[in-house]
């Protein structure tokens, strides 16, 4: 099987490269079908986040989730969360190479959208919505969360 050359790589990270079956579509696309990893790298795993603060008490206490009721709004407060982790571990959002997005209402999609456009630019990670029920608290709309991975050229810290 020969493997078909990818759509374009990341700016980040040459590793990561967005696959587009009909390349001419890209533009129809908010997302990837497919991201392919093309060499062994550290993977990070970012928990879903909310419009909650990532550090808050456990059992949750509702003064701490006071959220808007804006799509828009909410889901940039979540990729807000997302972005410290992003940097705290150096890498940016063109490294993001799956987004899992959970609405409350599948109608709030083109508003979430909107707004993950705004922080990956044209960058488009593979990527699933779902609809749920609810979320961790009370009046929380979206959560997300992300698989990044590390450009090869990274140093590790720790154990190697």
């Amino acid at each position: 099987m020969v493997r078909q050359p990818g759509f374009r790589s990341s700016p980040s990270n040459a590793d990561v490269v967005e696959v587009q079956t009909i390349p001419e579509r890209h533009v129809d696309m908010p997302y990837a079908p497919a991201i392919r990893v093309e060499s062994p790298g550290d993977l990070l795993f970012i928990s879903g986040a909310t419009p909650s603060p990532l550090y808050h008490k456990h059992p949750h206490e509702l003064h701490e989730h006071n959220h808007p009721v804006d799509i828009r709004d909410q889901t940039r407060l979540a990729m807000e969360t997302i972005g410290t982790i992003l940097r705290h571990e150096g890498l940016q959002w063109s490294d993001v190479v799956k987004v899992t997005k959970y609405l409350t209402d599948i109608r709030d999609q083109d508003g979430m959208v909107a707004v993950l456009k705004e922080y990956f630019g044209d960058w488009k990670p593979a990527s699933t919505t779902i609809c749920i029920n609810q979320l961790s608290t009370q009046g929380a709309r979206v959560e997300l969360d992300m698989i990044a991975v590390f450009p090869r050229s990274s140093t590790s810290v720790g154990n190697t």
